[in-house]
């Protein structure tokens, strides 16, 4: 079973997908947990490619960078982990390239498409949780985090609407995805979410 989480940055996605992770763990399932971009070595150095500050990357080559480390992660983790009968936790997957370098980049979602169906080619997840907060408290939760920002995180105010609506459009065509609401706490998002995860378990089981 592959399950991703998706959001804008200081949504809580990760808090989310971590505490899913252990609690498969904790009913004895096999669980390989990885992040967006990395999980690989080649990942970890994209990853660090793409969140510096003092690189500028032009949006289709951000695509390319994206697609190069997810098509490692595909090929030498995730495949394997689900051939293995392992659960897959990944903090972001393709969803990720659709919103914010589709909707947000405004690259055309042809081109996406077809770059994604490259990079994943048949590991779709079975399920997608897309944690949703807004613009403001977002902001909110940066400025009392008061963490330095990343080069993705710098993008603007404008750029993380347009990606925002993009996941609200992806979950009127795509079933796998759930928008949660985000401006819970913790325990109230997890427990919706281990309620969706366990009627699709069982749904897989009868059907």
């Amino acid at each position: 079973m592959l399950i991703t989480f998706e959001g804008l940055d200081a949504s809580g996605k990760s808090t989310q997908a971590e505490l899913t992770a252990s609690r498969f763990r904790d009913s004895g399932e096999k669980v390989v947990f990885i992040r967006e971009p990395g999980g690989t070595e080649l990942g970890e150095r994209i990853r660090s490619i793409l969140l510096d500050v003092h690189n500028n990357i032009e949006p289709i080559a951000e695509v390319f960078l994206f697609s190069a480390a997810r098509s490692q992660l595909v090929r030498e983790v995730i495949r394997p982990a689900l051939a293995q009968g392992k659960v897959v936790i990944c903090d972001r997957y393709v969803d990720s390239t659709t919103t914010y370098q589709g909707y947000g980049r405004g690259i055309p979602p042809e081109s996406i498409n077809a770059i994604n169906r490259i990079a994943i080619e048949d590991i779709i997840p079975d399920l997608t949780f897309f944690i949703d907060i807004s613009l403001d408290e977002i902001e909110r939760r940066q400025r009392t985090a008061g963490k330095m920002t990343d080069r993705m995180e710098r993008a603007g105010r404008d750029f993380f609407e347009r990606a925002r609506n993009g996941y609200i459009e992806l979950s009127r065509t795509e079933k796998r995805l759930k928008v949660i609401r985000g401006e819970r706490s913790p325990d109230h998002i997890f427990a919706e979410i281990w309620s969706i995860i366990q009627k699709e378990l069982h749904r897989s089981s009868v059907g």
